[in-house]
């Protein structure tokens, strides 16, 4: 079982910076891909980014490459989300999930979720 805490959404201006982190109680924090998804009014959710095991790996989804950067520390089981400038088009809740194995984009795949951080950015 793995438990998935994400904090550190807000309000923000267009063009400003956010961080979320999110802290995963799990023995073996590096047996799990992790991944953020977002989830903005009256849409489906979307995988935003994801990082492999090893941190090695990662997958952006095109509209925030070059934007947004996924990080993870194995040692203090976190998984962060550094996001620089920001839209009206990523407000969301933004959610946290972990998976056993290998980085996939479907929101289907992802066996835990955290209860979701609100991100607000205004124009």
């Amino acid at each position: 079982q793995v438990q998935l805490v994400e904090s550190g959404g807000g309000l923000v201006q267009a063009g400003g910076s956010l961080r979320l982190s999110c802290a995963a109680s799990a023995d073996t924090f590096s047996a799990y891909a992790m991944g953020w998804f977002r989830q903005a009014p009256g849409k489906e959710h979307e995988l935003v980014t994801a990082i492999s095991r090893s941190g090695g790996g990662t997958y952006y989804r095109p509209s925030v490459k070059g934007r947004f950067t996924i990080s993870r520390d194995n040692a203090k089981n976190t998984v962060d989300l550094q996001m620089n400038a920001l839209t009206p088009e990523d407000t969301a809740i933004y959610y946290c999930a972990a998976r056993s194995g290998m980085i996939k984009t479907a929101k289907e795949d992802y066996e835990y979720w955290g209860q979701g951080t609100e991100v607000t950015v205004s124009s």
